[in-house]
């Protein structure tokens, strides 16, 4: 714990005291929206190019924050029982608190870095190591300038070795993480192609990637990368003193690796180490867990562990959960699974995102054993019973005999089962209805059964959505907009067949400024599931005015009919002082679809004013061709005689009207048009109308399936209805569970479309089935129970639109509502 008085000076900063009697800090915010321990916090108003933690200040105060590190201090703070400590960069501030409390410790300290594989490398690690040491590791992927901060921070005094990762994603970061990792021992994993955009050469990301490993007393890397092995040899800041700990398959290496083999479940691994024969065994095949495993191979014969210690443990490694997955439950329930680890640190960003979701007021959490903490039993459940309380949980479900224990240290509504079997035969169904359910479980306690038993049924056909893809695509259009311009998502068919209200949910904790729907409906049930933001209507019709009001929704108004009857329904509404109802003006500015036509708008200036309850909130219209280069000229014709119909509108009333007519395409090419707002709609799913916008996107959606069944189908037979399939050699035939009840066109038939299976290309050949269809492997290494990928990051949904002739909007809101959404974050 440090004093105020203490940071300020770390950080070289100006202290404020507003609030002498705090506590002092245990924990570091960056995040107003993850206050767990609010009087023992310190917030760090960051700001980026999007952001700026200086508008949250009065918000985190409100919640019980008292200390706080900003650059911009602002005179009516001063009235707030609140510590400041005035820097001239909050990042930087973070950084040198880090770096002074590293300094702190004189434990083993092994930093990762690499292109791929840090996380697996760090967590496998601790996995292989946790029998024998008290290890603090960044928690998931906190690898950047502000995550690394934040994981030296656990460092503690109980911990005897810590395992940190570090990532880069330009010139100039990894000095400065170096200086907070400061690690005695090093890890290259690998080089690869990630973030070459900001490097002029991979040569030069590897340099970067070695000031990691300017104070290191060992590096581990493996050889074979032969861009390490020049840059080791050539650069000159670091130490002479550096030892070396090589691997390779191909060149003379201080581990030598031999065969390796495979099976079906697992791959066996020669080396040779001093002159002495060992090899380990691993639960996997994959040739990236591989390279993981004999990077952690390395690093235990560095540290002196015993070949046959080792070769025993490689067998148990289990799979690293990297990501939180929240799916559909039974009776109305959301449950987020994340039952592969479980630690206090993984537990409190489990419980973040959690109390992300809004859909349900009651929220549940079943909890195992937290294993090889290093902290007394007592203390450790002591602190997981004020963060469950901290963090507003309603029940939990402890399993386990260490948590039985410690029951009485938990005050909110509670049970106790010995074990997952315990647990389960007594489940009732009954018991669990419309909540959010955590499960965070360590992997022994085989906590999938409990999520089996949770799930809603479904059939094995789903659709992933992947949440920190969504934020990665929302961001980077934030960073075309200029200063001051607000944001519009759509969300309309269902996010484009992503689903409501969880995309939906994940915008609005991301700070977007408003939503827009087709129907009233649609807006009904976020409102419901807990969505605050000003949600527009694009199709409202009259019957369906009264719920707009009651649920304050905003609607479309593009003809004087319906501005009419909506004027008709406000009469009822003129008693309430200050009543002011919104609406969105649409103009019609060569769309020609919806909208007032130009000669229209001395007329609509009139009958609004008239309207005294009606404010107009925005003004807009649709560009027909923003993605065509083609049609600029026309484009440009529409914005023109936008801002002159708009600004016409704009002189007619007394206050400012928002305006906005950019999609996503149009924000990218006819970005000196952005107005007030823009509206990103399929851009954010990770579509550009261009090659180079579209590299820097992140595909959101994976639509995935299994094989049913393999048929060895014989030369002269046909396969599916009507026989339109005649086969011309013997063919294995693989049935798949998706079909045109589930979105798949039938136009896909006889070889028109194709799936992934194992990284190949396979036809489809027949007809396209209501419930599946049928695909050819002859060529296609695969079994029963495959994954069968229909589209996402390596077989876009570009490719099946180009095959319909169609757009990919019409390909992903065409998904069928019984393929279940699987939502995932990492």
């Amino acid at each position: 714990m440090y004093t105020i008085q203490t940071i300020t000076s770390v950080a070289k900063g100006k202290l404020f005291l507003n609030a002498p009697k705090s506590e002092g800090i245990e924990e570091l915010l960056t995040d107003s929206r993850k206050i767990s321990h609010a009087e023992t916090s310190l917030f760090f108003a960051l700001k980026g190019d999007r952001h700026d933690g200086h508008r949250y200040i009065e918000g985190c105060v409100e919640q019980g924050v008292l200390n706080f590190i900003v650059s911009d201090f602002k005179d009516e703070w001063k009235s707030l029982k609140a510590n400041f400590i005035v820097v001239e960069d909050t990042l930087n501030a973070l950084q040198l608190l880090a770096k002074h409390h590293r300094e702190q410790f004189s434990i083993p300290v092994i930093g990762i870095t690499g292109s791929n594989g840090k996380t697996i490398v760090k967590e496998w690690l601790y996995q292989l190591m946790r029998d024998d040491k008290n290890i603090v590791r960044s928690p998931k992927s906190y690898n950047s300038q502000t995550g690394v901060p934040l994981s030296v921070w656990q460092l503690s005094e109980e911990h005897e070795l810590a395992i940190f990762e570090a990532g880069l994603s330009r010139p100039g970061e990894m000095v400065l993480l170096e200086k907070i990792i400061e690690p005695t021992i090093g890890i290259f994993t690998n080089i690869g192609s990630a973030h070459d955009e900001n490097f002029d050469n991979q040569n030069l990301k590897v340099i970067e990637k070695l000031k990691l490993f300017q104070s290191c007393e060992t590096l581990i890397y493996c050889k074979d990368y032969n861009t390490i092995q020049l840059e080791i040899s050539k650069v000159d800041f670091l130490p002479r003193k550096l030892k070396f700990f090589s691997w390779s398959r191909k060149t003379k290496a201080d581990l030598q690796i031999g065969r390796v083999s495979k099976t079906s479940d697992e791959t066996e691994i020669q080396g040779i180490w001093q002159n002495r024969f060992l090899k380990i065994k691993i639960p996997f095949t994959d040739d990236a867990s591989i390279e993981n495993a004999i990077h952690c191979w390395a690093l235990m014969l560095h540290l002196g562990y015993k070949s046959e210690v080792v070769e025993e443990r490689m067998t148990l490694l289990s799979p690293v959960a990297m990501r939180l997955e929240l799916k559909e439950g039974i009776n109305d329930c959301s449950i987020i699974n994340d039952s592969y680890s479980s630690d206090i640190g993984s537990l409190t960003i489990a419980l973040d995102f959690l109390n992300q979701q809004k859909q349900h007021d009651k929220r549940t959490v079943i909890l195992s054993d937290i294993l090889q903490s290093g902290k007394n039993e007592a203390a450790l459940y002591g602190e997981v019973a004020q963060l469950l309380a901290a963090k507003n949980i309603d029940r939990m479900i402890g399993i386990g005999s260490a948590i039985a224990r410690q029951q009485n240290q938990f005050s909110i509504p509670k049970k106790f089962y010995t074990d997952t079997e315990d647990f389960l035969r007594s489940f009732s169904p009954m018991d669990f209805s419309d909540e959010t359910i955590l499960l965070k479980g360590a992997r022994v306690y085989g906590f999938e059964k409990i999520s089996k038993a949770l799930q809603q049924k479904a059939h094995e056909t789903v659709m992933e959505i992947n949440l920190n893809a969504l934020v990665h695509n929302l961001n980077y259009f934030r960073s075309r907009l200029k200063p001051d311009v607000k944001l519009m998502a759509m969300v309309k068919a269902t996010s484009y067949g992503s689903g409501s209200f969880e995309i939906a949910n994940i915008l609005q904790f991301h700070h977007v400024d408003y939503l827009a729907v087709a129907y009233t409906d649609e807006g009904v049930e976020l409102r419901k599931a807990g969505i605050t933001l000003p949600i527009m209507v694009m199709n409202p019709e009259m019957q369906s005015f009264e719920t707009m009001i009651s649920y304050k929704l905003e609607p479309e108004i593009y003809n004087f009919r319906l501005l009419n009857q909506l004027a008709e329904v406000l009469q009822k509404h003129t008693g309430g002082d200050g009543f002011s109802f919104p609406v969105h003006i649409k103009l019609d500015t060569g769309m020609h679809r919806l909208g007032f036509e130009e000669n229209d708008i001395n007329e609509l200036v009139i009958r609004v004013k008239n309207i005294r309850t009606l404010k107009v909130q925005s003004i807009f219209t649709h560009l027909a061709a923003t993605d065509e280069s083609e049609h600029d000229g026309f484009t440009k014709q529409q914005l023109e005689k936008f801002e002159r119909m708009s600004a016409q509108i704009n002189r007619a009333f007394p206050y400012q009207i928002l305006r906005h007519a950019l999609n996503s395409s149009g924000i990218i090419r006819f970005n000196e048009a952005q107005f007030d707002m823009v509206r990103l709609g399929i851009g954010m799913y990770g579509f550009a109308s261009t090659w180079h916008e579209q590299r820097q996107l992140q595909h959101v959606a994976t639509l995935r399936t299994t094989i049913s069944q393999i048929k060895n189908v014989p030369a002269g037979e046909t396969i599916g209805y009507s026989r339109t399939a005649k086969l011309t050699r013997d063919t294995l035939v693989a049935t798949v569970a998706i079909g045109y009840a589930d979105g798949i066109n039938r136009k896909l038939s006889n070889g028109k479309g194709s799936m992934l299976i194992n990284g190949k290309l396979a036809p489809i050949i027949g007809n396209v089935c209501m419930d599946m269809c049928m695909l050819d492997i002859t060529d296609v290494p695969a079994k029963e129970g495959d994954e069968v990928i229909v589209f996402g990051a390596d077989h876009p949904a570009t490719e099946m639109s180009k095959t319909l002739d169609t757009i990919p909007y019409e390909v992903l809101t065409g998904i069928s509502q019984r393929v279940k959404r699987v939502y995932y974050q990492e």
